[in-house]
């Protein structure tokens, strides 16, 4: 009996030994080389770390030192200098489940590969550590990370877990390709729902802070997000810039505030840009909303060839569409203004009011290109009820027939200016009078013209003008057919009566100062030029009493002959 205890005595010394000399060995670099070297080719993960850390000061504390750890045949996961593991009772029954794991001066890479990892813990802390999460679909870099995860339970595709709290902050991070800097998150991850309670920032030279959340479907529901002095410049045109919106199943937006931004991309930009969204959706390409609103104002907004200075927007939103109520800017050195609704039904813009007032606009010069081309499908009609102008000047520069107008007034009413998402003049009357007016460089003072539309005609009751000493004075009727057929009555007195040769008619054999009358039709199709669609008949007789009669054809013009003046009276002796 004696000799039995005395061997289990020495065996105990020996195994005592033996751990004692491994605890000491794992400590040098030999040994650390030996036990990674052991996990490596038994296990599917490679391991490697220098030395190892053990102090009876923190028993339950393990320290490796120069770490990286990952699958084998992918990089590694992690990389760093110093992992510090802790121990508790808990690994008697779960030796791979730690108390906590402290990750320090590395990186961290998230891939989805990657997990699941073979050990967990109650916390995960982060402190001075690189974050990346490639294949992810969110492309994040992240630096200078401190924050931990509670509980760590790493699941297959889910290197993070399928629930925990976390709490961040990175010294700088790119999301998506956009940089910011002193950035915190505090949130939780419940399976695929992820809720950020708080979202800090430095971005743009400004700030950010809010908070979302994430649903499982990929939508988000943003709370309150405010925006403060951003100063963004972006490679992407407008519509590019807001694209990544549309990709989302759904987006609501509880409140957005967006105080002194700047924002720049190619052929757009608004400076001061002061912003306030409210209860709005996008969802599939378009929006929903009860009881949303929307409040902006900016120093200058420029998109293509509009620029506004001073634009000042308020609107709400509600499932019937949109409420206009106020739009006013400084726009071509003169004001605009207007109120009215947008409605959802029939994708309908009624203008309740418009007013314009000290433009000097000169059209683009692809303005008729832009006429017959469509509008968009959210466009499918344009109404002004009440429209002004007033003192407004209008250039067409275009060289083939340039024209421009000088302190246009005007006013209107039930104006429908657009019709199954085309441009016209398809209901309604207006009224339009200028000072002065050049066309194809012929000076005319005082132009007038009314009209009046329906869906068959617009008839044109009234168009005048002075010119030289005379009077031109017109009516005309065009047909709202695809073929867009003209009748034009003319009568010019005391007019000079090749007045007409700037446009379009050839000259007459008579010049001076006298009477016209003119009758024509023609077609004045998109597609097609207008003179060879003219057929009329043009008499003129001047101040010399010499006269001539001209018909046009398919554009073809012939004449009847002149008349010569009268010899004057000869004295009697």
């Amino acid at each position: 009996m004696k000799f039995l205890g005395k061997l289990l005595l020495a065996v105990v010394i020996i195994l005592f030994v033996l751990l004692l000399a491994a605890y000491f060995l794992l400590q040098t670099r030999w040994g650390a080389t030996q036990a990674s070297q052991w996990i490596s080719d038994n296990s599917d993960y490679h391991l490697t770390f220098d030395s190892v850390d053990h102090r009876f000061s923190s028993p339950s504390h393990l320290v490796l030192k120069g770490v990286s750890f990952g699958r084998k045949g992918q990089p590694a996961t992690l990389v760093a200098k110093m992992v510090d593991i802790g121990l508790s009772s808990r690994q008697l029954t779960d030796p791979l489940h730690a108390d906590t794991i402290l990750l320090q001066d590395g990186t961290l890479n998230l891939s989805p590969t990657a997990a699941p990892l073979p050990f967990q813990a109650d916390r995960l802390q982060l402190r001075n550590m690189a974050f990346n999460s490639p294949a992810t679909g969110w492309e994040l870099s992240a630096q200078r990370v401190t924050g931990g995860i509670s509980p760590w339970q790493p699941a297959a595709g889910n290197v993070i877990g399928s629930k925990a709290q976390l709490q961040m902050s990175a010294g700088s991070l790119t999301l998506n390709g956009v940089p910011a800097s002193n950035v915190l998150i505090q949130g939780s991850i419940d399976k695929d729902v992820v809720t950020l309670t708080t979202i800090g920032a430095d971005m743009a030279r400004g700030s950010l802070t809010g908070d979302a959340k994430r649903s499982a479907d990929g939508s988000w529901v943003v709370n309150n997000l405010r925006l403060n002095d951003i100063r963004l410049q972006s490679d992407k045109s407008l519509q590019d810039f807001f694209a990544p919106l549309t990709t989302l199943p759904s987006l609501k937006i509880g409140r957005v505030e967006v105080t002194d931004a700047t924002l720049q991309g190619p052929e757009w930009a608004v400076t001061d840009l002061d912003l306030s969204l409210r209860n709005l959706t996008f969802k599939k390409g378009d929006w929903e909303s009860e009881e949303g609103k929307l409040s902006m104002n900016a120093s200058e907004f420029i998109y293509g060839s509009l620029h506004f200075f001073d634009p000042i927007l308020n609107a709400s939103f509600s499932p019937q569409g949109i409420a206009l109520q106020q739009f006013t800017s400084r726009w071509e050195n003169g004001m605009v203004r207007t109120s009215g609704n947008w409605y959802r039904t029939g994708k309908a813009l009624v203008l309740d009011d418009a007013a314009f007032a000290g433009l000097e606009y000169t059209l683009p010069a692809n303005w008729k290109q832009l006429w017959m081309e469509d509008l968009p499908p959210w466009l499918n009609s344009l109404v002004l009820k009440k429209f002004s102008a007033s003192r407004n000047l209008v250039i067409d520069i275009d060289p083939t027939f340039p024209w421009q107008l000088t302190a246009l007034d005007g006013y209107g009413n039930n104006l429908q200016l657009v019709r199954e998402r085309k441009w016209g003049v398809w209901s309604g009357n207006a009224k339009l009078n200028a000072a002065a007016g050049t066309f194809n460089r012929v000076d005319v003072r005082r132009p007038s013209l009314a009209l009046n539309a329906n869906s068959n005609t617009v008839n044109i009751t009234e168009l005048s003008a002075f010119t030289g000493q005379g009077l031109l004075e017109a009516r005309a009727v065009v047909a709202q057919t695809p073929d867009r057929s003209v009748n034009v009555s003319l009568n010019g007195r005391g007019v000079p009566v090749n007045v007409l040769q700037a446009w379009g008619w050839p000259a007459l054999p008579i010049d001076g100062e006298g009477n016209l009358q003119l009758t024509a039709s023609g077609q004045v199709r998109a597609e097609a030029p207008l003179k060879p669609s003219v057929n009329g008949e043009l008499q003129a007789v001047n101040a010399q009493k010499q006269q001539i009669k001209q018909s046009m054809h398919s554009g073809t013009v012939s004449s009847a002959g002149a008349v010569a003046p009268a010899a004057a009276p000869q004295a009697t002796p």
